[in-house]
Parts: structure tokens; sequence; C-alpha cells
């Protein structure tokens, strides 16, 4: 009977290959229809509102929010508020000459690191061959929680100097009748701004994300979600051929503040007019149409 064990325990291990590989063989099956029907949904919206330009150039406003990374051939629309600060360190991490790691990356280095190559600094032909072979990936947020992340990011913190002090003045010349007033920037004052400014000079932090990667013009490979940020990260990684030990950081600015989520969101517009609310919604229709995100919150 004792012979019989160690074919007993070669079969068990057998079955249990065969059904983790099948396991995660549906994961990815799952993952790539999802895929598809998200690149469908950027492609009917474009379609139905005449959103796609034919041009052998790429926006100059464009091409300085795409990132290359020759050795993995990939390249990454920065979408701010969407975890892009975590996939700049994922950027910099697949550069092994850096060896270093995420924890040790600071926000100041994400941001400013001469390693952080911008599509904007290749010749227009080149930018074009470079979106034709490599792997474009852009994520989304759900643009009501992506505007409250980047207002409680930008306007209650003491230290961040552009935003708080000097975008601050400009958003209080806008909105209020006396500019010299005192206080913090309510979220209402906030959305005030953004409905009443020229589109054109609007900020990358609130900017639609439609205007910031162009999925009209540029067919992203894969298309993430915040919402699904860990599945949707290893998905990319994985089809990039990344490192497999390297995993998406889960690192915050603020360490000890809250992660803005549905709840927070809800919070901030649960006291806006209605008429203001509905203003807001127009300017992300197609941010909303596109990515599949409801415009309605549970107020």
């Amino acid at each position: 009977m004792h012979k019989l064990k160690p074919k007993i325990f070669i079969l068990l291990v057998l079955v249990c290959g065969i059904s983790g590989f099948l396991f995660h063989l549906k994961v990815f099956e799952q993952t790539v229809m999802t895929q598809n029907q998200r690149r469908d949904d950027v492609r009917v919206t474009c379609r139905q509102n005449n959103l796609t330009v034919y041009s052998h150039r790429i926006k100059p406003s464009i091409a300085k929010q795409l990132y290359v990374v020759h050795s993995h051939k990939f390249i990454y629309c920065e979408v701010p508020k969407v975890g892009c600060s975590n996939w700049k360190r994922i950027i910099l991490l697949l550069n092994s000459s850096l060896k270093l790691t995420a924890d040790e990356l600071a926000p100041r280095v994400v941001h400013t690191s001469p390693y952080l190559k911008k599509l904007s600094s290749y010749r227009p032909a080149e930018q074009v061959e470079l979106l034709n072979n490599y792997t474009t990936v852009m994520f989304t947020r759900h643009p009501l929680e992506r505007l409250v992340s980047a207002y409680r990011d930008k306007f209650l913190h003491d230290d961040t100097t552009f935003y708080s002090r000097s975008f601050s003045n400009l958003i209080k010349k806008v909105v209020r009748r006396n500019v010299n007033s005192p206080g913090r920037i309510s979220f209402e004052e906030f959305v005030r701004f953004i409905v009443s400014e020229n589109p054109n000079y609007r900020d990358s932090h609130w900017k639609p994300m439609l205007e910031l990667c162009d999925p009209c013009n540029i067919h992203y490979d894969i298309v993430g979600k915040f919402e699904t940020i860990k599945e949707d990260a290893a998905y990319v990684l994985r089809s990039i051929r990344a490192p497999k030990d390297l995993v998406y950081p889960d690192i915050k600015h603020y360490s000890n503040e809250t992660r803005t989520n549905d709840l927070i969101t809800m919070q901030y517009f649960r006291s806006l007019p209605r008429t203001l609310y509905e203003k807001l919604i127009h300017i992300y229709r197609f941010d909303f149409s596109m990515f599949e995100y409801s415009p309605l919150l549970k107020l």
C-alpha cells in the first residue's frame, strides 16, 4: 500500500497544478474580455460625438503626457490623481541601472527624474512610430472622485505652495467679491472656478481625461481603471514582460490621510447646488460616457 503513496502525491500535484492553470487562464480570458469592452466603449463614444481627428501628428499637449519606456516597449499616459506617481515609480523601477526600491523614490524624484522620457522629446515621425509599435496604456478614474482627490491634495495642505497659495489667489479673484478675504478655498468655490475658467488653460489635475490622453486618436492597448488598479496593473506588467517580482506600489503622498473614495466624494457633493453640479457634469460628459462611469451620485 505504501508504494502507492508517491504516485498519489504526484497525481495530487498534477491536479492542483492543472486547477491553478485553468483558474489563471479563466482570469486572463476575463481580463481580455474586459479590455475589449473598454476599448469598444471608447470607440463608440468617439464615433458618436465625432471626436476623431485624422492627423499624422500628435498634439504637443498630448505628447507631453506620454512617457516612453524603451526597455519594455511601453508608453504610459499620465492622468493626475489616477495613481500616476506610482506609475512613474514603476517606470523608474524598470530602469535596472537605478537599483532602487519603490519606497526610496520620493515624490520629488518621481516627478523630476531625468530617467522619465516623454514622447514630446522625439520628432513627430518618431512619435507616431513609437505609438504604433509599443504597448500603450492609460488609466482612468471616476471624474467626480478624481476632482475631489485633486481638491483635497492641492488645497487642503499648506505645503503645496503653488496650489494652496498662488492658485488659491487666482480662484479667489474669480469667485470671491473680496479677493483679500482669508480662509481656504472651499470645494464649492473650487467647482465654481472650474465651470467658469477657460478650458484651454485648465490645469491637468482636473482636466478631462479625454483631453489629457486623447483616446479617440491614440488607440490604447490597455485601458485600466483606478477602481481595479491592482488587477489592471498586474495585467499591464505581465503584458510588457516586466520582472515577475515587480508589483504596483500602494504609496500615498500623505500616508496618514484616507485615500479619496466614493463615500468621501459624496460628502463633498452633498451640499453642492444642483445647477452647479449639472454644469460640472457637462464638462466631464465624454469621460463619463467613454469610460463607463455614472454621473449620478447617491446623494
